[in-house]
């Protein structure tokens, strides 16, 4: 069978971006509602906490539940299947009588949430040439900031007028897009089924695809370091986002549209960062570049965040969003880490428990803030990226996957037509 190889990497490329935007899009739309559900359902700013702490748990535990489907039953399979989970529970959300059941819901839409990055980064991987592989990547997280900038501007046109219920409607009626489009478009990864063809020509057993692979021999120290990345970088990095736009109407004497327009700034200067950052991956190195962008996130947030007015807020703001490009370099990165029967599942392993462990960072930081204000709490988030960098630098340098696979049948090293 003849495979174009280059086609098949721009579906990938499509398919991924828009199951990962959507993602994002999920994700925002339960931020952007809470304000509506308190006043609906009469519950604390803490029980309004609690439901986005519920998502962000089961994406740490969907590392635990869906993280060896995409190894096991393969990439295609493993991301529609996380894309019908949060579609279908997100549209579930919106016949919700108590906060109870949104948490629960969201607990466990949150399995399908967390499936979608660790299948998404291995697919890329697998699909893309190595002197391309991290910009491609990049690029499909980036799709992180056009999710959350699309939640944005629906919930705007139709919160106020049809409430929130109709917004999870929709929501959970939109991921039918990438669903589509990946089932029609997007084929499974040449090289997991080059793998799993060598395995069975061999008459060997499958290598073991269980959480417990990913702490035996060398990935022990490369699972316990990437984890430890991932959960002191995204801790800051929840920590700082949630409590950002507080911070400018509290502090600041923004008013909620202006502080709107100025998250939104933001949003556009991630969406460069991460194209930026991912072309100069594929120059100097994924793990340089990582270290790179939580230095410059480590060191431009506290300059922000005791900026004196609101110009500067206004241009500090996309400056320091630019360096948030990491979360889509750990994507290549982490996925280069692990060998291919474990690629998905050790990948999604150290991001999703990282983003799990940062389900109590809005808790954290907002305690903090009441004792020293939002302007200190928000800065010690620097730290920790800081911190999480060192731990980077502990890892081992870019591995070329491409190297490996040289000797798989069917399946070529530069890309070309099989």
């Amino acid at each position: 069978m003849i495979i174009n190889l280059n086609a098949v990497k721009w579906r990938v490329l499509i398919g991924c971006f828009l199951s990962y935007m959507f993602d994002a899009f999920d994700i925002l739309v339960l931020i952007l509602s809470l304000p509506a559900i308190k006043e609906t359902m009469q519950i604390t700013t803490t029980q309004a906490g609690l439901m986005v702490t519920a998502t962000l748990l089961g994406i740490g535990v969907s590392s635990l539940v869906m993280g060896g489907l995409a190894d096991t039953l393969g990439r295609h399979k493993a991301l529609l299947l996380s894309l019908a989970t949060f579609g279908v529970l997100t549209m579930a959300i919106a016949g919700a009588t108590d906060w109870k059941q949104i948490m629960v819901l969201r607990f466990l839409a949150g399995l399908g949430l967390g499936g979608v990055w660790g299948t998404v980064a291995a697919q890329v991987n697998e699909a893309w040439p190595a002197h391309q592989r991290a910009r491609a990547t990049a690029f499909v997280l980036s799709s992180f900031s056009v999710g959350s900038g699309l939640a944005a501007v629906l919930a705007a046109c139709l919160l106020n007028i049809y409430g929130w219920r109709v917004l999870f409607v929709i929501s959970g009626a939109l991921v039918l897009i990438p669903i589509v489009y990946v089932w029609m478009r997007v084929p499974e990864s040449t090289v997991w089924l080059a793998e799993r063809k060598v395995s069975r020509d061999l008459l060997a057993p499958r290598p073991s695809t269980t959480i417990k692979s990913l702490f035996t021999g060398d990935l022990l120290r490369k699972t316990l370091l990437g984890t430890t990345a991932s959960a002191l970088a995204l801790t800051a990095y929840w920590g700082a986002m949630t409590w950002l736009p507080t911070f400018l109407v509290q502090e600041h004497g923004l008013e909620p549209s202006t502080m709107a327009g100025f998250i939104a700034v933001m949003n556009v200067g991630t969406f460069i960062g991460y194209n930026l950052f991912g072309w100069l991956a594929d120059r100097i190195g994924k793990r340089r570049t990582i270290i790179g962008s939580l230095i410059g996130c480590g060191l431009m947030l506290p300059i922000y965040t005791f900026a004196t007015n609101k110009t500067a807020l206004l241009l500090l703001g996309p400056a320091f969003a630019f360096f948030i490009a990491f979360v889509g370099l750990f994507g290549s990165y982490f996925a280069e880490l692990y060998p291919t029967h474990l690629r998905a599942s050790g990948a999604g392993f150290c991001f999703n428990v990282g983003r799990g462990i940062s389900a109590f960072a809005p808790l954290l930081w907002g305690s903090v803030a009441v004792s020293v204000g939002f302007s200190i709490s928000i800065g010690f988030c620097g730290a920790l990226f800081l911190l999480a960098a060192v731990v980077i630098a502990l890892l081992p340098q870019d591995v070329d996957l491409h190297l490996a696979y040289q000797n798989l049948e069917g399946v070529s090293p530069t890309g070309e037509a099989i």
